[in-house]
């Protein structure tokens, strides 16, 4: 009687799995989906005999099952406390796209309740379980929740922080040049009377933000009046009672820069309320390009600051970091990218004569 060959024998129109593969090579279908995905932590003995098992079996690996694994690997999660529905939506988008284009797990949490030791806490055991973190503001100032993850080993990219942190990675506009140039364009148009909404005191951008706002003043030689600088928290709440202080001085601002749209659309509500046609009677302007910008009448003219393609860069920077060979050096990215000025209606040249109408 003939004997038969050890040699698997495959009937047509089947596919060989990875399974299969395992069990000849005598190892774990992980291990596998980790040689066949150039993955360096597997002895050299067993990646050879896999791919004698891959090369006498003709497998073929499924590219959605590759991907898949690879994801398995790349946990990624993005933490917020940002108040603003508009921004969140943004960052949100421009997160889940990059996370589906490559396949990355993304886990979304939000610590708005969270004090300081709580988000110690958090920070530590999140380091755990992921294997890269993004921080939109304003958590991508916490030094507690960057030195916790940090010091874990996890890779961490900052979104919209005001200045370079060499700790971490970053995705960012420059903060100062762009509102500078914001009020500028208010400046070119004739107003000399421009208040400011400083946004959170918790925030470097923030800080950025009102400096480019001095800057233009001076570079214009425009003396800065302390009363048409005030307070708001990046909230739409936040700006009301700030809004009632510029719009009730005795020589009100002809055109008000708030630091984020939220705030700017705030102004509107204040100005309609008090009786004032925005543009003709006051110019406001705001800061980002949110869904908030274009919801309020008269759209808002604006600094664009692409949040969701921020959102997707910060994926790729966070692959590139998790992915990087152990012999490779560790690199820290700054990535700044272009903000744009967008011209809408919310902005004219000074009225002749101005005066706050007194609330109905």
């Amino acid at each position: 009687m003939k004997k038969t060959s050890k040699k698997s024998v495959r009937r047509k129109g089947f596919a060989v799995t990875i399974d299969e593969v395992a069990a000849l090579a005598k190892v774990s279908s992980m291990t596998v989906s980790r040689v066949v995905n150039g993955h360096t932590k597997v002895r050299d003995s067993t990646r050879e005999r896999v791919m004698q098992a891959v090369r006498e079996l003709g497998y073929i690996p499924n590219l959605a099952a590759s991907s898949l694994a690879t994801a398995q690997d790349a946990r990624i999660a993005l933490i917020y406390t940002n108040p603003s529905a508009a921004y969140l939506r943004e960052l949100l988008l421009g997160a889940l796209h990059g996370a589906a284009r490559a396949a990355a797990q993304l886990i979304i949490d939000d610590w708005d309740e969270l004090d300081a030791a709580a988000e110690r806490k958090a920070a530590g055991a999140l380091a755990r379980s992921v294997s890269g973190v993004i921080l939109p503001p304003p958590l991508c100032e916490s030094k507690t929740v960057i030195e916790e993850l940090v010091g874990a080993g996890v890779p961490v990219v900052a979104i919209a922080s005001g200045r370079f942190n060499h700790d971490i990675s970053s995705v960012r506009v420059d903060d100062f040049l762009a509102s500078k140039e914001i009020v500028e364009y208010l400046i070119q148009m004739g107003h000399t009377r421009i208040g400011c909404i400083k946004g959170h005191p918790n925030q470097t951008a923030s800080t950025r933000r009102f400096e480019g706002y001095q800057s233009a003043l001076k570079d214009a030689g425009i003396a800065m009046d302390s009363a048409l600088v005030q307070q708001g928290h990046f909230t739409y709440r936040s700006a009301l009672p700030a809004v009632e202080k510029l719009l009730g001085l005795r020589k009100p601002p002809t055109a008000i820069f708030a630091s984020n749209d939220d705030m700017a659309a705030a102004a509107i509500s204040v100005a309609h309320r008090r009786g004032l046609d925005v543009p003709r009677d006051l110019s406001i302007v705001g800061f980002d390009d949110t869904s908030a910008a274009t919801t309020v009448w008269p759209e808002l003219t604006t600094i664009r600051q692409p949040i969701s393609t921020m959102a997707d860069s910060a994926i790729d920077i966070l692959l590139r970091m998790i992915r990087r060979k152990e012999s490779e050096p560790r690199v820290v990215v700054d990535q700044v990218v272009a903000h744009q000025l967008i011209k809408r209606d919310s902005v004219a040249a000074p009225a002749a004569t101005f005066a706050a109408k007194p609330k109905a």
